[in-house]
């Protein structure tokens, strides 16, 4: 068998296959999507690129998840002739500071794309350096994504720019591919199929088998009754003259259809669109319940109604209150309190299967794939109890009794599944993607995915070493046959589209990537000056003036938590000075004065309805001299239907806000808008001093009692009332401030917080 000959490769460890090689010679030419059947090598392909680039510059790698980079990081450390602490790995749970001096001293760096977009924003070190940008699961680079950003300023600003983009799924959409082409400044694309000649003598037989169950009489019953419920919904909303579809063809597209309708209404102030949208509301978590009974069966039905009835007695939506309030979900709640045990055949065909494989072959390992957290329980719970050894794999987030894993626990149960102390593992999507398991021998849908992308995941776990099998179980009847043709048509549908990219054709022309000047930009980790001495030098000049030229950047403070939104990247693009840290008021600061709190529309109304938003706002107007609350997403008609709060409620909350807070409102229409106007407040609070304002808003005359009660009141921590019992003890501010703490304190309803506060302020030592 050759093996690959390359320097920085280890003789005799990596099995040469010409169309790896081929790939990766033509992507050396540019920006290049490579897509490659899973379990083909496209990590192979990566690794011959990245040997011919490191003698240019830093190698960085992005993979979406934590466990996909550490596999990644393990694979590169064995595979590149490097030393010791060259090649590292980054992710959001390495502190800033250590990411800095990893990045800076790596020659690899495999990152979590999240970690190093916020890096880049807050400018802790920059790409100039980075000869090759690796992007993994490329077919997540579109709308938000942290791969849109990176690509987007690597190709802007690296000296040498060049990019793999590396996928087995770019999905069926020509839109989005072509999306993910235009955002990675895609160049080349190199695609190959299982059927082409280079390929095929690399690729093991997968046996695929469609396993059809029939539905049990208890849960068709079930489903029935909520048919039932959604038929009313409908008639509801065609009773208001909405177009809906038959139930039949209440697809997620219809339903997203109708809410088009019903927002289009409420922008002509259409009365019926408040009670339109909570009706949609309902049909949306009905239809989940149907498809819950059908794809799931009882455990996981029982769940759902439970969590309903819950969500509606702790003060939940009003869709929520009205289904549980109807006799039928009642009827159905009595119905599942006979179901002890599971009823769906799905749950036992699991069991089944997993047995004879495990016959057959002792040391087998198998995935079993299920859409909802709630049956990846029920069914590690029944493979438990028949004597075969299963583990959930979920993702990190937690909900109501049931924990996530953490990315730690995440790669632990990677690595006892892959080392054999369990030949079973059960998971949800966060399993589709990047597991490290070469050998997988029988891979189980429990339901069929109508996503091609996330079928193409899930079959890609076997078959990769030796031959593997796959079983897809459906429900006669129901969703599970329709999901079932939508994923064929679609798979089918992107690997013409595929073999479509093998002429050459690449779905958006190709950006030539602009190069900045050799100057390195001022606050970057390779910025450095020199000891000053004697007169200045043309090179002192440069520096300097770059330095002056950073200091008159407007100056941004983002809240961590804010991240996730597209106004960081926004604000970045416009040059702001960003500092990443986590406030205690507001979600962003422009200079000393401002402070932002920035909320969707959705945003905004579930504050209202659901948390305290009052509470927000007065400590918003604690924290600035200048507070601003900026509402994205529409105006103030927007606010109305967000979650069917009466206009009068609405305008009496923002003037509340305005009036008893004195926080400015403004309203933006979209993330880039609202980055627009927080970079004007930067620039306005950037270069000169402004005059100072007042501390005090109004100092209009007022008798000698209301000034002394003004004064107090101004100490933080004094409210009114503390300040009126304070001076009817002591007699005066004197008396107040030759008090000691103790004293304060003995004034029924001034606590120890207070008291300290006055002393504090009395002692504090003034400093400009």
């Amino acid at each position: 068998m050759p093996y690959i000959s390359r320097s920085h490769i280890p003789e005799n460890t990596i099995e040469e296959r010409a169309y790896q090689a081929a790939i990766a010679e033509h992507a050396e030419s540019g920006n290049t999507l490579a897509v490659l059947p899973t379990g083909m090598g496209k990590t192979a392909v990566a690794l011959l690129l990245a040997a011919k680039r490191l003698d240019s510059g830093k190698i960085l790698m992005l993979a979406p998840t934590k466990p996909l980079v550490e596999q990644h990081h393990r694979y590169f450390s064995q595979n590149l002739l490097l030393d010791e602490g060259d090649v590292v790995m980054i992710t959001g749970e390495t502190k800033p500071e250590k990411r800095v001096q990893l990045f800076t001293s790596s020659r690899f760096c495999v990152a979590t794309p999240e970690a190093v977009k916020n890096d880049l924003i807050a400018e802790r070190y920059n790409l100039n350096d980075v000869s090759l940008l690796i992007v993994d699961e490329c077919h997540h680079a579109s709308g938000n994504y942290a791969y849109v950003f990176i690509a987007k300023r690597y190709n802007e600003t690296a000296e040498n720019p060049l990019l793999l983009g590396m996928t087995a799924s770019p999905g069926s959409d020509s839109e989005h591919v072509a999306e993910i082409c235009s955002n990675l400044s895609i160049q080349i694309v190199e695609s190959r199929t299982e059927d082409d000649p280079d390929v095929r003598p690399y690729v093991h037989e997968r046996e695929l088998t469609y396993v059809t169950l029939e539905l049990p009489e208890e849960l068709w019953l079930a489903v029935s009754v909520l048919n039932s419920m959604i038929e009313d919904r409908i008639s509801q909303l065609r009773a208001l003259n909405y177009r809906v579809p038959q139930r039949t063809a209440l697809s997620m597209k219809a339903l997203n259809g109708v809410l088009a309708q019903i927002q289009m209404r409420m922008q002509q102030r259409d009365s019926t669109a408040y009670t339109a949208v909570s009706v949609h509301a309902e049909l949306m978590k009905l239809r989940h319940g149907v498809t819950v009974a059908e794809s799931q069966g009882s455990t996981a039905l029982k769940t759902y109604l439970l969590r309903l009835q819950n969500e509606a007695a702790g003060g939940g939506s009003k869709a929520s209150k009205r289904i549980v309030s109807d006799s039928r979900f009642l009827r159905i709640l009595a119905m599942t309190e006979e179901w002890t045990t599971e009823i769906h055949p799905k749950a036992a065909a699991v069991v089944r299967a997993v047995r004879e494989q495990l016959l057959e072959s002792p040391d087998a390992k198998i995935i079993v794939f299920v859409s909802f957290r709630d049956s990846v329980q029920m069914i590690t719970d029944y493979l438990n109890a028949a004597g075969i050894a299963a583990q959930r794999f979920v993702g990190q987030a937690s909900r109501d009794s049931e924990k996530g894993l953490s990315q730690k626990q995440q790669i632990e149960t990677i690595r006892k599944f892959r080392e054999g102390e369990y030949p079973v593992l059960v998971a949800t999507s966060v399993g589709e993607e990047g597991l490290d398991i070469p050998a997988t021998d029988l891979v189980i849908f429990y339901e069929a995915v109508p996503s091609e992308v996330r079928s193409i995941q899930r079959k890609g776990r076997t078959g990769r070493n030796s031959s593997g099998k796959i079983l897809v179980f459906i429900t006669k009847g129901t969703a599970d046959e329709t999901y079932r043709w939508v994923s064929d048509a679609r798979e089918k549908k992107m690997l013409k589209g595929v073999s479509v990219m093998k002429s050459g054709v690449v779905p958006t022309a190709a950006q030539a990537p602009q190069i900045l000047s050799e100057i390195p930009a001022a606050g970057s980790a390779s910025y450095g000056l020199p000891e000053k001495s004697g007169q200045m030098t043309l090179a002192d000049a440069v520096i300097e003036a770059a330095r002056e030229e950073e200091e008159a950047r407007p100056h941004v403070v983002i809240d961590n938590r804010e991240m996730s939104s597209k106004v960081a990247e926004v604000l970045s693009s416009l040059g702001a000075r960003i500092t990443l840290m986590h406030m205690d008021a507001g979600d962003y600061a422009a200079g000393s004065r401002i402070v932002i709190e920035r909320k969707t529309v959705q945003d905004f109304a579930d504050t209202l309805v659901d948390r305290d938003l009052f509470g927000q706002m007065k400590k918003l107007a604690d924290s600035a001299l200048r507070p601003v609350l900026i509402i994205e997403g529409g105006g103030i008609s927007d606010l109305y239907g967000a979650r069917n709060i009466h206009p009068n409620a609405v305008r009496n909350t923002l003037a509340s806000i305005a009036a008893d807070y004195d926080i400015s409102i403004l309203f933006t229409k979209d993330a880039e808008e609202t980055a627009q106007m927080i970079y004007a407040f930067a620039r306005r609070e950037t270069g000169e001093p402004h005059p100072e304002r007042s501390k005090h808003k109004a100092k209009n005359a007022r008798s000698e009692n209301d000034a002394v009660l003004y004064i107090l009141t101004s100490f933080p921590d004094v409210g009114p009332k503390a300040a009126r019992l304070l001076l009817g003890r002591f007699g005066s501010l004197k008396g107040i401030m030759s008090a000691t703490k103790e004293e304060l304190m003995s004034v029924k309803g001034v606590g120890e917080k207070t008291a300290s506060s006055i002393c504090a302020a009395f002692e504090h030592t003034w400093h400009e």
